[in-house]
């Protein structure tokens, strides 16, 4: 939650900051948003290589949650077409390249910004961002109404990190390698979808 908070934070001082030219143009050009996403590659990379426990946990998933992240990727690539199809001046690929992003804003939005522009970059880094809130803030509910499972579907690709000890309390501490596996898959196909629905190779 302070995470989101905080990159929100930055969000309306950069938009600030650009209004006023308060930085010199050197550093408003879109050259640094390429820089920023090779540092957050190396991140995720970096976050995966330094657990070595982690591949070696998901021999214990049941077979049938190996499907958990399909049906995550799925329902989310379903739902955000459907929302990118209904909202004006938004297009069906934009939409799931918005909803590619899985909660993780922050990739997310600088790839759909460097595809798409600085307005879908927004948007992309809002959703995403109210993805993971909601997922923290509702967990509780959706265990209620919908399960154990509910709060690592909406959680996405944060379920790894961000959303794990709220999926922990609510879900179960049987559900952590589910959770962490879930969030491993999920998180792995954020670039690749999200430049996929950004390309032109997708322009529905």
């Amino acid at each position: 939650m302070k995470g989101s908070i905080v990159i929100v934070l930055f969000l309306l001082v950069g938009i600030l900051c650009g209004y006023y030219d308060f930085l010199p143009h050197t550093l408003t050009s879109g050259g640094w948003s390429f820089y920023a996403l090779m540092a957050l590659m190396f991140g995720v990379g970096l976050s995966i290589g330094n657990n070595p426990h982690l591949l070696r946990s998901f021999r214990h998933i049941k077979p049938i949650l190996l499907l958990l992240p399909l049906a995550t990727i799925l329902g989310t690539l379903c739902a955000s077409a459907i929302v990118g199809y209904l909202l004006p001046k938004t297009s069906v690929a934009e939409g799931m390249a918005i909803g590619s992003g899985f909660g993780y804003y922050s990739l997310s939005a600088i790839f759909v910004s460097g595809y798409r522009g600085a307005e879908a970059g927004t948007m992309a880094l809002l959703a995403n961002i109210a993805r993971e809130i909601i997922a923290l803030l509702a967990a509780p509910l959706l265990v209620r109404y919908f399960g154990r499972l509910a709060p690592i579907t909406v959680g996405g690709a944060t379920t790894m990190d961000t959303t794990l000890p709220i999926i922990i309390r609510y879900s179960g501490a049987d559900y952590t390698i589910v959770s962490i596996y879930h969030g491993f898959v999920v998180d792995l196909s954020v670039p690749f979808l999200v430049s996929f629905f950004c390309s032109s190779l997708f322009i529905w």
